[in-house]
């Protein structure tokens, strides 16, 4: 059914690695039109990573898009690297990114974890951007991270109990800080049981309707999900309370749509409502047969519309 809906795979026309601060290189590829407009793709977690079906999610006669792994994630070195990693790092690497591009502004794409760097780096930079395709918004506030913690558990009680007894009992009292200690423990025999867990919990509650692909996870790629979502989260995402909504006027005269599953209960729909809320010119598109995962056909089918419509809206 995606396959209907996404364009055809396509290969990146070139790739490499950027050598940031110590002891970070992040790897990068680039699909399209090199004379298209341009676009940079922030992905989620913090730490899942790019893949092949993200490509797909851009015309490739239009666009001329830079995707990238996020510091300590996929392709990126070292993996699961918690030193020099805050959003503030990752917002100065999107920015050499253009640097390094010679781009003058571009399309900011992001969902998930992406839509709050995405806000986080236009608000930093609001001349360097055209707009921005927004999708599952989170806004890194502490409600959000308790709902992460323990509110998905109200629609998926069974992934939520593995979760939780994953733990000994006198451990989950916080389930948060219990599985920090696990996932930054230099040994593999007690991170990665904790990382397999972690990511096993966030896949289970991502989809409508269960999604093999989304659940299933290799032990590097949940290692750096796992750990990196735990250290942004202990760290309340490096960012002051409300900072996103209370900055929105930096970037409220730009063009933006946010494409938010009905059903997603990893960010759930009230987020987007409250973000739209505050920005006025956005566009808010609910889709009423989908949860988080950008992998859905309903989410995939308006990203790839949003970013049409801002296309024309540039080029226009």
């Amino acid at each position: 059914m995606l396959d209907r809906v996404v364009f055809p795979r396509v290969d990146s026309r070139a790739n490499g690695y950027l050598t940031v601060d110590e002891p970070h290189r992040l790897y990068w590829e680039q699909v399209g039109n090199p004379e298209g407009v341009p676009v940079v793709f922030l992905h989620g977690g913090p730490g899942s990573g790019i893949s092949e079906a993200h490509r797909r999610f851009f015309d490739p006669e239009h666009f001329n898009v830079l995707l990238f792994d996020q510091r300590g994630t996929g392709r990126s070195t070292p993996l699961a690297e918690l030193t020099g990693n805050t959003t503030q790092d990752l917002v100065a690497d999107i920015e050499r990114f253009r640097e390094m591009l010679g781009v003058e502004r571009w399309i900011v794409f992001g969902g998930s974890w992406g839509s709050t760097l995405a806000l986080a780096y236009g608000q930093a930079h609001p001349e360097r951007c055209l707009g921005f395709v927004l999708r599952g918004i989170f806004l890194g506030s502490d409600a959000e991270l308790d709902w992460f913690m323990h509110g998905m558990g109200k629609f998926f009680p069974e992934a939520a109990q593995r979760f939780e007894q994953f733990l000994p009992d006198d451990q989950r009292g916080n389930l948060l800080h219990a599985y920090y200690r696990r996932l930054i423990d230099a040994d593999p025999a007690v991170h990665l049981p904790a990382a397999e867990a972690w990511a096993g919990y966030e896949g289970a509650c991502s989809t409508l309707l269960p999604l093999p692909t989304v659940v299933q996870e290799d032990p590097a790629r949940a290692l750096s999900l796992a750990r990196l979502e735990a250290h942004y989260f202990v760290n309340r995402v490096f960012l002051e309370p409300g900072q996103l909504l209370n900055r929105l006027d930096r970037i409220a005269h730009l063009p933006a749509t946010i494409i938010q599953g009905r059903y997603d209960v990893i960010c759930p729909v009230e987020t987007a409502v409250t973000l739209s809320s505050a920005w006025p010119d956005a566009v808010l598109e609910i889709v009423t047969d989908a949860g988080h995962s950008a992998m859905e056909p309903g989410i995939a089918k308006g990203l790839i519309g949003a970013m049409e419509r801002l296309r024309l809206l540039i080029q226009g």
